[in-house]
């Protein structure tokens, strides 16, 4: 099993950044895709991004391509999201997820692809 804890949220106004980090323990993530999800409140749970497990595939949701950036580093077992650019519309919680599925990374932005997930880092962008 592994256990993911997101950190790096916080408050930062319309146009800036933040970057979040999901680090994992209890198992080396390169075993592992993972995906950032958010949910603002009364509203699904969303795919934000995805990367593969060995990070050279990406995934983005229209609402965030060329703002967001996706990466890991294995050795460091931690998966960033790296947020410019950010609009009052991405105020949600932000959570990682993380799967060892065999099945194809083009489902990476659906919930049921992920076993496991963080506790969720909060992001609200205000003026």
């Amino acid at each position: 099993q592994v256990q993911l804890v997101e950190s790096g949220g916080g408050l930062v106004q319309p146009g800036g950044s933040l970057r979040l980090s999901c680090a994992a323990s209890g198992s080396t993530l390169d075993y592992y895709a993972i995906g950032w999800f958010r949910q603002a409140p009364g509203k699904d749970r969303e795919g934000v991004s995805c990367i593969s497990k060995g990070g050279y595939t990406t995934s983005y949701a229209d609402s965030v391509k060329g703002r967001f950036t996706i990466s890991r580093d294995n050795a460091k077992n931690t998966v960033y999201l790296q947020m410019n650019s950010l609009k009052p519309e991405d105020t949600a919680v932000y959570y990682c997820a993380a799967t060892n599925s065999p099945l194809s990374f083009g489902r990476c932005m659906v919930k049921p692809f992920y076993n496991y997930w963080g506790q969720g880092t909060q992001v609200t962008v205000s003026s």
